[in-house]
């Protein structure tokens, strides 16, 4: 259980990774000097993202707040510190069927996540490859009609394209589920766009992980940079973008910061902790 604080007006910073935590250059030691202040000052620390809770992603969460609670999975999966599986919800199979008929019909690259920790995917296509190196966790090859585990998350890796748009197109008539779209310094011109199940976002499982500590999304601030941080940077109490975010993203914010590798996130943390104090 999370311990409880009360002190602070801002309790719970949410932080997203790519293009927030994680840059062109990799993760700034600056920003883990800023998370070892801000822990000191009795913040607690979530990574908020919709990578999977593993590889890289779960090793920042670790290293970010051992003793927190780390969303994954667009918000599908959180994970604690020490890495166990707290809440997760599932695609139903029927729908992740229509899903994997989609991306083959496409020739679209396609990545499926599960419940437990999975990675997998049945393409050798170049991005899956390079993006499977960039998350430090290997994907298991072979047939995706039946992984033999709870799917959470599917994601079409695409780059512009008439075949993504279409698919695009027919993913948002679908009622039973959530479109989560994203891209990441590490692989420019590649777009990530994750399917979870209906209710499923960082929101929601924002608003999970502060009533752990009796809290709601007024004493939560999140930090992030992308269109999928948008809904979650406008509910919390303190939304905070950074200086790489696209316009909209900035203009939603009460805060903008400088980019990754200009130490952004060591500034939001500071803005945190000086409004905690005003």
């Amino acid at each position: 259980m999370l311990q409880k604080i009360s002190r602070l007006p801002i309790q719970l910073v949410l932080i997203d990774i790519d293009g927030t935590l994680f840059g062109p250059q990799g993760v700034p030691e600056c920003a883990w000097e800023a998370a070892q202040r801000a822990r000191a000052a009795g913040l607690h620390l979530s990574i908020c993202t919709g990578r999977p809770g593993r590889g890289f992603a779960l090793e920042y969460a670790k290293r970010l707040d051992p003793a927190g609670l780390h969303i994954f999975e667009s918000g599908a999966v959180v994970v604690s510190g020490q890495g166990e599986v707290v809440q997760a919800s599932t695609l139903p199979p029927s729908v992740y069927q229509r899903l994997l008929a989609l991306s083959r019909a496409y020739g679209l690259p396609f990545e499926v996540y599960t419940a437990e920790g999975g990675f997998y995917r049945e393409s050798q296509h170049p991005d899956l490859v390079f993006h499977e190196s960039m998350l430090g966790c290997p994907a298991v090859v072979c047939g995706l009609d039946d992984v033999g585990a709870q799917v959470v998350r599917v994601q079409f890796v695409w780059r512009a394209s008439p075949a993504w748009q279409a698919v695009r197109a027919q993913i948002a008539q679908m009622t039973e589920v959530e479109l989560h779209e994203a891209t990441s310094p590490g692989m420019p011109g590649v777009g990530f766009s994750s399917v979870t199940a209906a209710g499923v976002s960082k929101r929601a499982a924002a608003e999970w992980v502060a009533a752990r500590l009796d809290l709601d999304l007024s004493r939560c601030a999140m930090v992030g940079d992308g269109e999928n941080d948008l809904e979650l940077i406008q509910a919390a109490g303190l939304g905070i973008a950074m200086g790489n975010a696209p316009e909209r993203v900035k203009q939603a914010a009460q805060r903008v910061v400088g980019p990754v590798e200009a130490c952004g996130l060591e500034q939001a943390l500071e803005i945190i902790q000086n409004h905690a104090r005003s």
